[in-house]
């Protein structure tokens, strides 16, 4: 197995200030705006993200989590058992700009999975994408980031594997894993 360092601590926390300062000036104080962590590793970044806009606008900004499988479209056809996870989103969506953050950006139909569940939340202005990593060249569906932190050409057999201090890790770490 080949592992390849794309992100540290330092160069991460570079990287999620840079996405901070772009939220900011697009959303101003957050009036209007909420944060939908997308269970169950995006929920992680999420948090990182909105610490971080707190700590530089000094206000509380609306956030809530989302498990998007009862949304996806292979739900019926998935062979495995299933681990839903929490879904909490505790107000209305109507007339909110809303931000999903993810970790990974892969094929997209996670993130059309998250836009339709969003719907039964309310109807948005407008819904934005924020990832980690967007890994280029394997999109099936249609699906753009808004806000990118890093993009990455892979291929199907390659993995990212996100290792945040959130999630219970040393250090943060993300890797791209080829078999």
């Amino acid at each position: 197995m080949l592992k390849r360092l794309l992100f540290n601590s330092k160069n991460l926390n570079v990287t999620v200030k840079r996405l901070c300062n772009q939220l900011i000036e697009n959303h101003n104080y957050f009036e209007k705006s909420v944060i939908i962590g997308l269970q169950p590793r995006g929920i992680f970044f999420a948090q990182r993200i909105i610490n971080e806009i707190e700590k530089q606008i000094s206000k509380k900004i609306k956030k809530g989590y989302l498990d998007t499988t009862f949304y996806r479209d292979d739900y019926r056809n998935n062979k495995k058992e299933l681990d839903a996870k929490e879904t909490t989103i505790p107000f209305s969506l109507d007339e909110k700009n809303v931000i999903i953050v993810d970790d990974v950006l892969f094929t997209g139909r996670t993130v059309r999975s998250a836009m339709e569940g969003i719907i039964n939340f309310g109807r948005p202005n407008r819904i934005e994408l924020l990832v980690l990593i967007d890994r280029k060249f394997n999109r099936e569906i249609p699906i753009q980031a808004t806000y990118i932190g890093k993009s990455v050409n892979t291929v199907e057999s390659q993995k990212i594997l996100v290792n945040l201090k959130e999630q219970g890790h040393e250090n943060d770490k993300i890797w791209l894993i080829k078999n």
